[in-house]
């Protein structure tokens, strides 16, 4: 079976499924374990001098477990691997948790509040309804890039090793990857190498939504925003979201307590937004997940044909 079927069944699979409950209270999650397994090596080795060499090496381990795990597993046959890809894909768990800082906006802002601190790292007691709603739309943004698109992506180019060693390097950013006292040398590695497997998906992701959107004519503002933003590629969804719901998105927010004065992306669009906006952006999702697996199923259809 080619990896354009295994990938179309998983997709499916991933969207009709998503992260069952009585599944995953019975065994750990493989995102989970390899959460652990970073935590292990953080505690063990972020102290004491050569910090930077140790996170070298924590980035090397994790790629080759990665990849020696994923290519395991391919020996076990297609319906393993169909498996494995689509839990480590995040669409309806993604559009799910999203949807659900909507639904709680809808019911209080405290509620709205409550939701949006389960997807996001910066501080959330004191937002008001507008920064709750652009910090869930721009989670969505990102997110769709980091936990759809790219783990299609490598799952396409190189397997189930290409995907586990993304997700694996993809985990350790978001644990390790700060840019703060703690793992500015440790983490170095893991984000420099993560924004790395997130350059071209990232771009493609910004490409679907401009597509589905029919914002063509703002591709230089789309172009000038992403390299204006904090993240080398989180700007590139982050601003063809911007446009296609005509929001602004980013500017400032704060972390532990200290306010961070960032640019805004789109910032001349509509501020003051709500739940509303939440499930359009929610629509596109899933709208950018069609035409991802349609592109696909093309693809597929093609290689059948020649």
């Amino acid at each position: 079976m080619s990896p354009g079927l295994m990938l179309v069944c998983a997709m499916c699979l991933d969207a009709a499924l998503g992260e069952p409950d009585w599944l995953w209270s019975r065994v750990r999650h493989p995102a989970v374990i390899i959460g652990n397994l970073i935590g292990w090596l953080d505690t063990r080795l972020n102290h004491g001098a050569q910090r930077r060499s140790k996170g070298v090496g924590v980035l090397v381990l994790l790629v080759c477990g990665a990849g020696a795990l994923g290519w395991g597993l391919s020996l076990l046959g297609p319906v393993i691997e169909i498996l494995v890809c689509a839990i480590l894909l995040a669409q309806k768990s993604l559009v799910t948790h999203v949807r659900a800082v909507g639904e709680g906006l809808m019911a209080s802002l405290s509620e709205g509040r409550a939701r949006v601190a389960m997807i996001v790292s910066r501080d959330t007691r004191d937002m008001t309804e507008a920064q709750v709603a652009r910090s869930a739309i721009e989670s969505a943004a990102e997110n769709l890039s980091d936990g759809v698109i790219a783990p299609a992506f490598w799952f396409l180019i190189a397997g189930l090793p290409g995907l586990l060693v993304y997700k694996a390097v993809n985990t350790a950013d978001s644990m390790i990857g700060y840019r703060n006292e703690t793992y500015r040398a440790f983490g170095w590695a893991s984000a420099r190498f993560d924004d790395l497997l997130n350059l071209i998906p990232a771009r493609l992701t910004c490409v679907m939504i401009v597509a589905l959107s029919g914002h063509w004519s703002r591709w230089r503002e789309i172009l000038a925003d992403a390299h204006r933003h904090i993240s080398p590629n989180a700007g590139w969804p982050e601003a063809a979201m911007a446009r296609a719901l005509n929001v602004a998105l980013a500017g400032p927010r704060s972390y532990d307590g200290k306010v961070r004065d960032l640019a805004w992306v789109n910032g001349n669009a509509q501020r003051e937004i709500g739940a509303l906006d939440i499930f359009r952006a929610c629509r596109m999702l899933w709208r950018v997940w069609g035409l991802a697996l349609g592109l696909v199923s093309v693809s597929v259809g093609i290689d059948l044909i020649y």
